[in-house]
């Protein structure tokens, strides 16, 4: 199960780096007065910390079989998932703005002129199998550390 949670934690990481560079091409690590993204610096950069922390101490345990390394990680999950509901309940809204928008200009579609959040443009399928393969890590990395094996 400690693999099953790795390959879930990587392409969990996949989705995220993917979601991150999206959000700093379009200028959301930027400070702008009219302040159009809704998802702060410091969130998504620590999000994206502990949970990169959180997979080296993964890896650790899966080399040592150490498990108190597990429930370290697992500690470290717990405030990347609240990180991670903090900025889906932040974006929904924007989502939810973009489908009822008409479509944007050229100026605006790139997002560069801060008029358009910077979240508007992950793709959905991606926060939405970001969020599922967070879960699923989540929940394997709990059963592991507490010694529940699959059979």
């Amino acid at each position: 199960m400690d693999i099953a949670a790795l390959i879930t934690w990587v392409i969990t990481a996949l989705g995220g780096f993917y979601l991150l560079g999206t959000w700093i091409r379009h200028g959301g690590n930027r400070r702008r007065p009219s302040g159009t993204s809704r998802l702060p610096a410091p969130v998504v950069f620590g999000h994206f910390a502990l949970a990169a922390i959180g997979l080296v101490v993964w890896i650790i345990y899966v080399v040592a079989d150490e498990n108190a390394l597990a429930w370290i990680s697992f500690g470290l999950l717990l405030p990347v998932a609240l990180l991670g509901f903090v900025m889906l309940a932040r974006w929904i809204p924007v989502r939810r703005d973009r489908a009822g928008a008409e479509a944007p200009s050229a100026t605006t579609a790139s997002g560069t002129d801060g008029s358009v959040p910077a979240e508007r443009h992950f793709p959905l399928a991606v926060v939405l199998a970001h969020g599922l393969f967070a879960v699923a890590t989540l929940v394997l990395v709990l059963l592991t550390a507490l010694g529940i094996e699959g059979q």
